[in-house]
């Protein structure tokens, strides 16, 4: 039977938001496939999850809803969170029972994290917040957010910056949904009054915030879901060239072989990353590596499917659109997003440069 190719497959760690899906995984034993077994993880290896949400990827699952509490809000409270804090909510991320955003980007702060104004002033047992988040992926939709915050705005900026936990159903947070430019609705702006967060929910040491993000980012910045955000498309079009015998031309088949030796490098970085992890070393240029590549490799594949399918290319989903042409469409208007979020291919280069090839700071 041939594949459905009108379903949205791409970007699903993204947009695929799917408490049910995600509670399925769990009862697999697939999330927090790396953890200790004292909180429900199964101590594999880094290796192994890769592979796992390889898979995942390849067939368009919709995993947004345990995916960040999974990638880097379990391991960020492995490695700083109170025993408190990980007997509450690991057990939880491991059951896909509590969905988690990420609260980093700021309207004025563009790539320099490190500027971020959100501010969290001490009120007893309370933080009390003021500022605005963006960007914001299904804000609308999950639990909590582990949000970046100031919390001395005195010191340098990157020494006043504290990570905490923060119910999104608090008083005080409002939350509007963006429209982005493919029609999706899965990006927002979170607005922060007067909002009370329990101290306890502080991760890790008060102002000590910037230096525990520098490793969650290595994490954000070098799965495998940066060089897999757009196979299933890319598989489709493939197929979809085979059957018109279009490799008869010489364009798209050394089009899509440059495409394939990118793919596989991309997914041989990310390889590297993990198995960094396994041996116990921290990646840090090389997560940027991968993220540099795989995000650029995104782009170039997603202008390229369009040229294949010609005019089709340019057409946007809705009614007697043919559905691989209004996906690939869709993937290409998404396309220049990759090189901003989770870091600018501009930051990216720069820590290759300083921390991998030891060349001095401009």
């Amino acid at each position: 039977m041939p594949e459905d190719t009108s379903r949205i497959q791409e970007n699903q760690w993204l947009t695929g938001f799917s408490p049910e899906f995600s509670k399925k995984v769990a009862a697999k034993g697939w999330i927090g496939l790396t953890w200790p077994k004292k909180y429900g993880g199964q101590e594999r290896s880094y290796m192994d999850r890769l592979i796992l949400s390889e898979e995942l990827l390849r067939y368009g699952a919709p995993v947004f809803a345990h995916w960040f509490g999974d990638r880097q809000i379990g391991p960020s409270l492995l490695a700083h969170g109170t025993d408190e804090q990980k007997d509450e909510f690991l057990p939880k991320i491991i059951n896909a029972d509590v969905t988690f955003c990420v609260g980093q980007s700021e309207p004025q702060s563009g790539s320099d994290l490190a500027s971020l104004q959100t501010r969290a002033t001490e009120d007893g047992d309370d933080f009390v917040l003021n500022g605005q988040k963006v960007w914001t992926s299904e804000a609308h939709n999950v639990d909590f957010c582990y949000m970046v915050v100031r919390t001395d705005p005195d010191a340098p900026k990157h020494k006043g910056i504290s990570e905490l936990l923060v119910d999104m159903r608090l008083p005080g947070i409002t939350i509007r949904t963006l429209t982005d430019i493919t029609g999706d609705r899965h990006l927002n702006e979170v607005f922060m009054d007067d909002v009370r967060v329990p101290k306890r929910y502080l991760i890790g040491q008060k102002n000590r915030g910037w230096y525990q993000i520098m490793g969650q980012l290595d994490y954000e910045r070098s799965g495998i879901e940066r060089v897999m955000s757009n196979y299933p498309l890319y598989r489709a079009i493939v197929e979809w060239v085979k059957e018109r015998k279009l490799e008869q031309s010489s364009w798209v088949r050394h089009r899509l072989a440059q495409l394939e030796i990118e793919f596989e490098t991309g997914k041989l970085l990310c390889y590297r990353v993990a198995w960094l992890l396994n041996t116990g070393n921290l990646p840090n240029y090389e997560a940027a590596m991968a993220k540099a590549f795989c995000t650029e490799f995104e782009q170039r594949l997603a202008s390229s499917l369009t040229q294949i399918l010609r005019l089709y290319g340019q057409l946007m989903p809705g009614d007697g659109t043919p559905p691989l042409a209004g996906r690939a469409s869709r993937g290409y208007l998404y396309s220049p997003a990759y090189t901003l979020q989770g870091g600018t291919s501009e930051i990216l280069r720069n820590i290759v440069a300083t921390r991998g090839l030891g060349l001095p700071v401009a």
